[in-house]
């Protein structure tokens, strides 16, 4: 066992065999690592997820980086002036794509209870995708495959800045003009990939919301069934002492 396989186990598995690794380090002498592996910490359940498909979707994730990599080019475009709305968005649908069709593989996975991973687990995993694919740092991150908690997506209206892009100089008003126009493209853009993040929040909040009416209704049923029972139980005992009083005379 190694720390890579580590973070491919189950993740019920991951404190005992890594407490069993460091305990085995120790015992070699290796007391610097044997350190540095009890100090791993147990990843969430969606950055756990995101592991696993790093590990049987190597395919999706490339595709993904592709789709990100191109999508991050065509947005550096339109803010220099070079690129159009059209293509900005053609690379959004792309990178759309590939980062649904992993999040679509992850709800294969199963927690450690046998439960399928619930719709805000997903998001997150979707969000951690998105961020790998828009960012260097976060892409690096994932690759290894070896995250302890998910990321953050990060928004195309952040990435200029992270890419260092500068807008192009625009002497003239025409040009100035069509790069408004550009840029109002690319925020037509983001503004559709936020009501998108903002469609599968509410319909993740409706199903946890149901779930809840469903465990309260449960709840009030075992309630009334207690309430029952315990009568039962009273009137049982009553017919008891009642039965061993005429015993007795």
């Amino acid at each position: 066992m190694d720390v890579d396989e580590l973070y491919g186990l189950p993740l019920e598995r991951f404190t005992p065999e890594r407490n069993a690794l460091a305990r085995e380090l120790r015992k070699s002498g290796e007391r610097e690592r044997a350190a540095e592996v009890a100090a791993l910490r147990k990843p969430s359940v969606a950055a756990w997820a995101v592991n696993q498909l790093v590990r049987t979707q190597r395919r999706g994730l490339g595709e993904l980086f592709d789709a990100g990599t191109a999508l991050r080019a065509a947005h550096d475009a339109v803010l220099a002036g070079r690129g159009d709305g059209s293509s900005l968005r053609a690379a959004v649908e792309a990178e759309r794509v590939a980062a649904e069709a992993l999040a679509g593989a992850a709800r294969g996975l199963l927690t450690s209870d046998g439960h399928e991973l619930s719709p805000t687990i997903l998001e997150r995993v979707s969000d951690t995708l998105h961020a790998a694919a828009l960012d260097d740092e976060a892409r690096e991150q994932v690759r290894e495959g070896r995250l302890e908690r998910e990321l953050r997506h990060v928004g195309l209206g952040m990435m200029a800045a992270a890419s260092g892009a500068a807008p192009a100089p625009a002497p003239k008003k025409r040009a100035e003009e069509r790069r408004a126009d550009e840029e109002r493209a690319a925020a037509r853009v983001v503004e559709r990939e936020a009501r998108r993040r903002l469609e599968r929040a509410e319909r993740a909040a409706t199903v946890a919301s149901e779930r809840r009416d469903r465990a309260a209704a449960a709840l009030s049923e075992a309630e009334a069934e207690l309430v029952d029972a315990e009568a039962e139980r009273d009137e049982a005992e009553a017919g008891l002492r009642e039965a061993e009083r005429a015993l007795g005379d």
